[in-house]
C-alpha cells in the first residue's frame, strides 16, 4: 500500500496524499465525512476503518470511470479480495478480470491509504480533534456492541456472497442474524446483550 504522508504534512507547504487524492479523484465531501465519521459520540470509525473506507471509495470512482458493471456489494468484495492476504488466487483472479476491463489496478493499489495518511490528513489538513465523550456507561457499550454485531453481520454476508458468486457455496436469497445472548448461570435466565444492558440486572435481584 503505497503511501508517502509520512511526518511530512501541510505545515511544512507538502499536500497530504489523503487531499491529492479528494482532489483528483473529485471526492470533496469525502472530507467533511471522514471528520464526521472521526469525530462522532456515536457510531465512531477508527482511523483504520477510514482508511478502509477511502480506499473502497478510491476503488469504486477508478471502477465507474472504466465503466466496470458493479452489484450491490461488488466494490467491497473487490476490495477484501486485493486486500486479503488469505485470497491469493481470487485476488489473482479478480485482478485479471479488472485488467481485461481496461482497469489499471497497480495505480490504483499505489493510491490506497494507510491509517497513518488518514490521521494526517485529519490532524493537520482539516484540523480535526477527537474528544472522547462522557456519555454513560452503558449507553456507550450498547453503541459499540451494536457496531460489532453489525461488522459481523455485514463481514459474513460478504463471505458468503463472495463464496456462493466463485461457485463454491450452493445458496438461495438469504440473509444474516447476528444474535449474542447471555445466560446467568445463577437464576438460569438468558437475555439478548442489548436487552440485558438496557434492563440493568438479570432475575437474580428478584429472587
Amino acid at each position: 500500500m503505497g503511501d508517502t504522508d509520512g511526518a511530512a504534512g501541510s505545515g511544512r507547504g507538502r499536500r497530504s496524499k489523503v487531499a491529492r487524492l479528494i482532489d483528483q479523484k473529485e471526492l470533496e465531501p469525502l472530507g467533511a465525512e471522514l471528520e464526521r465519521l472521526w469525530t462522532a459520540d456515536e457510531n465512531r470509525r477508527s482511523l483504520r476503518e477510514l482508511a478502509s473506507y477511502f480506499n473502497r471509495r478510491l476503488l469504486r470512482r477508478a471502477l465507474e470511470e472504466a465503466n466496470v458493471r458493479l452489484v450491490d456489494g461488488e466494490v467491497e468484495n473487490i476490495y477484501r479480495l486485493l486486500t486479503d492476504g488469505d485470497a491469493t488466487a481470487d485476488r489473482t483472479r479478480i485482478r485479471r478480470r479488472l485488467e481485461r476491463e481496461g482497469v489499471d489496478i497497480d495505480a490504483i493499489e499505489s493510491d490506497f491509504v494507510t491509517y497513518q495518511a488518514i490521521r494526517t490528513y485529519l490532524k493537520k489538513h482539516r484540523g480535526a480533534e477527537y474528544t472522547p465523550d462522557k456519555t454513560d456507561p452503558i449507553e456507550r457499550e450498547v453503541a459499540n456492541i451494536q457496531q460489532l454485531r453489525g461488522r459481523v453481520d455485514s463481514v459474513t454476508e460478504g463471505k458468503l456472497r463472495q463464496l456462493r458468486e466463485t461457485d463454491r457455496l450452493d445458496l438461495g436469497p438469504f440473509r444474516t442474524l447476528v444474535d449474542v445472548r447471555v445466560v446467568c448461570e445463577d437464576c438460569n435466565t438468558q437475555f439478548d446483550v442489548i436487552e440485558l444492558l438496557e434492563r440493568g440486572h438479570c432475575d437474580c435481584s428478584d429472587a
